[in-house]
């Protein structure tokens, strides 16, 4: 008796303790104002909803994207209204498949799944952030017309409230129809059938069932699915689909497997509007947007978890704005020059086309892509991620989406440059032998003593191996760290880096960006294409400002420029013509002549071009003074037709006191940038200067009537004295 007194006592206890909590809970609802935003937002939604009909959901804005000139490269609109189709049109499979992997109950539920939230929000108490949602159909198509991909409370309560009115007004299957017409399907594609025309050629009703669900795909995640540039990771997901369809028992055994082992292929139209100039200039417009709105872009992380957070805030800050691309009217100015974009596709197609094989996709096996920078702005000129061929659907850019190894054409940015900084000057004497655990030239030939000017022209592996054991792994990498480039692995921390032996590689675009830098004084920018992005009504919402970041010492990259010279005059390169034009650049090929660099500068603009096959192989008489070189000649040619021979900006060379450094320094703030300088050789005066025109003018004011000893270098010409017998206490020039 006395114990179920007790029991009856605790359970007493527990309910009025539950009944404090909820009163708790009530008042702080209400105290707090939660109760009158959660009424405003009810109240919004409903509005949204009531104001609604049909043709709310197949609204669309055209955007518009334009060259240098203001040429249009593109008009940017996501079809759905050109391809809207009605219910009765989709296909039962599409239907069976979205809702047995997106909302299994979505013909029970009146718009919200309640476990679903539960989860959600049980994660996000958890995790102290929102990082998944219950969201059924109907709150995804609220979402996609009605609201923003921001993750707060506020957006998931409207979101709610939106499903709930939206299933009182419009039947399932309107939903569905919406759904469909309006989900995202990546490279610009809106709603499912501009997704089947534009990746199959195909009406929707005449796709397998393996063909839908591989369409099906892509709406999850639009770039991690993206067919085009990331087919593996689709075919996945259309086997989870398969899988998921399977369990819930809409498809038979046999029906799974034949889907399952269907092999896709991919069928696009003629008329494709991702063209190499247009991918790049919507992943540059894409980040512009997310800069824009406060997305901070990282390439350093201090582990795998933080880079993996990363990751996944950037796929969705990238999905989000780049889906507004496809339908907000935006005006988007862009650095390209047309004209340039097209003389440098016609170099690349005319010195490779004597290579026709292709692979069993109909792609030519022999690949190219190369990237134009202008060098007063920093900015993107012209951009080819490969060769000109009449197939249909294949738009990777490797200009800026492929990496591969840069061979020797590294060198510049991790071992000589910074050797330069260290103290090395192209006079400097070297050992060009071969050493146990070093590596060969690729001539098999060894120079003995040479001065490093020779080394770096004849691409000599034995003395960048040296000089970069000197420089260590740890700072060489750290440049191109420094220089933003974006797959450096913990593998990279080796020797062989220095001859271009990365894990991932570098894009042609990385390399342009990076021998930019040495031409710019060693200040990197970044070379984006946008200009300005307005809304269509030409409020700006993003404009260029030209951003530097300082990654070699000034002298030391004016000093690279001079000895990358002799690649072209004397070393590698030698064959390259460019008339009066000054010009700079090396050469890099990798083993078993798979990849072939040339990248090089003028002082107008720097230009990269990468030569290889997509799955590398052996390419007879690749290297990087064959076609690539031919390639970077014939187009710089081309582009500096009519622009006056540029000199570029001497290195300072000065060996001389702290007082006389003083003085040399203040001189030189008063004069131009294009001013050339040379040698004040205060501990060894009887040298003589190589140039004309080398000292500079010192005046030196003494006491008394007599010059002091050493005071005028022996061989100085036109000297000018001038004493005093008055005590001087300041000096002014």
């Amino acid at each position: 008796m006395k114990a179920n007194n007790k029991k009856i006592f605790r359970l007493i206890k527990l309910q009025i303790v539950l009944l404090l909590l909820l009163v708790s809970a009530v008042t702080y609802y209400y105290a707090s104002g939660y109760a009158a935003q959660v009424s405003e937002l009810k109240s919004e939604a409903t509005s949204l909803v009531k104001k609604s009909t049909e043709d709310t959901f197949r609204q669309i804005e055209t955007s518009e994207v334009y060259d240098a000139n203001g040429n249009t490269i593109s008009v940017l609109k996501g079809e759905k209204d050109v391809y809207y189709i009605t219910y009765d049109q989709i296909p039962q499979n599409a239907v069976k498949a979205l809702v047995s992997i997106e909302d299994k109950k979505f013909f029970e539920h009146n718009g919200i799944d309640y476990k679903g939230i539960a989860r959600a929000l049980y994660t996000m108490l958890k995790d102290k952030e929102i990082t998944q949602g219950g969201s059924t159909i109907t709150q995804q198509l609220a979402r996609t017309i009605f609201l923003s991909n921001e993750k707060t409370w506020q957006r998931k309560v409207e979101e709610i409230y939106i499903a709930s009115e939206l299933e009182k007004k419009y039947s399932k299957e309107q939903i569905l129809e919406f759904y469909l017409n309006n989900v995202y399907f990546a490279n610009g594609y809106y709603g499912i059938e501009a997704a089947a025309k534009g990746y199959f050629s195909k009406d929707i009703s005449e796709l397998t069932l393996s063909e839908v669900c591989y369409l099906l795909a892509i709406p999850n995640s639009p770039t991690y699915y993206d067919p085009v540039v990331n087919p593996e990771n689709t075919i996945t997901r259309r086997n989870t689909i398969l899988s998921s369809m399977l369990k819930d028992k809409v498809i038979s055994e046999a029906t799974y497997t034949s889907a399952v082992n269907e092999e896709i292929v991919l069928t696009r139209p003629d008329s494709i509007k991702n063209n190499y100039v247009e991918t790049y200039a919507y992943y540059c417009a894409t980040r512009a947007l997310m800069k824009a709105n406060g997305f901070e872009f990282k390439t350093e992380f201090d582990s795998d978890e933080e880079e993996e957070a990363y990751n996944r805030a950037y796929d969705e800050a990238y999905n989000q704005w780049n889906t507004t691309l496809f339908t907000s009217g935006y005006r988007i100015y862009t650095s390209i020059d047309l004209n340039m974009q097209n003389e440098l596709q016609a170099a690349i197609d005319s010195h490779l086309e004597d290579f026709t094989d292709v692979n069993e996709d109909g792609i030519y096996t022999v690949q190219s892509a190369g990237v134009c920078i202008d060098n007063e702005t920093g900015m993107t000129k012209a951009i080819v991620g490969g060769r000109s061929q009449d197939v249909t659907g294949y738009t990777l850019n490797r200009a800026y989406q492929s990496f591969r190894q840069p061979g020797s054409s590294i060198k510049p940015l991790i071992v000589y440059t910074p050797a330069i900084e260290m103290g090395y000057t192209p006079d400097s004497k070297v050992m060009d032998v071969k050493t146990a655990d070093g590596p060969e030239n690729a001539t098999g030939t060894y120079s003995g003593e040479i001065t490093l000017r020779q080394a770096v022209a004849q691409s000599k592996n034995t003395v960048a191996w040296q000089l970069y054991s000197e420089v260590t792994p740890q700072k060489g990498i750290q440049y191109l760290k420094n220089l933003g480039f974006s797959h450096i692995e913990d593998d990279d921390y080796g020797m062989a880096a220095c001859l271009g032996g990365l894990t991932v590689g570098v894009s042609p675009l990385e390399m342009a960006k990076g021998y930019a830098t040495i031409q710019n004084d060693g200040y990197m920018r970044e070379p984006d294409c946008i200009l300005q992005i307005t809304d269509s009504e030409g409020e700006v919402l993003y404009e260029a400002q030209e951003e530097e970041v300082q990654v070699y010492e000034e002298n030391a990259a004016r000093t690279m420029t001079d000895m990358l010279q002799s690649v072209v005059a004397e070393g590698t390169a030698r064959g390259i013509d460019l008339g009066e034009m000054p010009a700079a650049g090396k050469t890099g090929t990798t083993n078993d002549n798979r990849d072939g660099w040339f990248v090089g500068y003028t002082r107008y603009y720097t230009t990269s071009i990468w030569v290889g096959s997509d799955q590398p192989k052996k390419i007879a008489g690749l290297t990087g003074s064959s076609y690539p070189a031919k390639i970077w000649e014939e187009y710089m040619n081309t582009i500096h037709e009519g622009l006056l021979p540029a000199e570029f900006k001497k290195p300072v060379e000065y060996i001389g006191t702290e007082e006389q450094q003083d003085e040399v320094e203040t001189e030189e703030e008063g004069e131009s940038e294009e001013e050339p300088y040379g040698v004040f050789d205060e501990e060894n005066p009887g040298e003589t200067p190589q140039e004309p025109n080398t000292y500079k003018i010192i005046t030196e004011t003494f006491d008394g009537t007599e010059v002091p000893e050493g005071a005028i270098p022996d061989g100085a010409t036109d000297i000018e004295i001038t004493t005093t017998t008055e005590e001087v206490e300041d000096q002014v020039e």
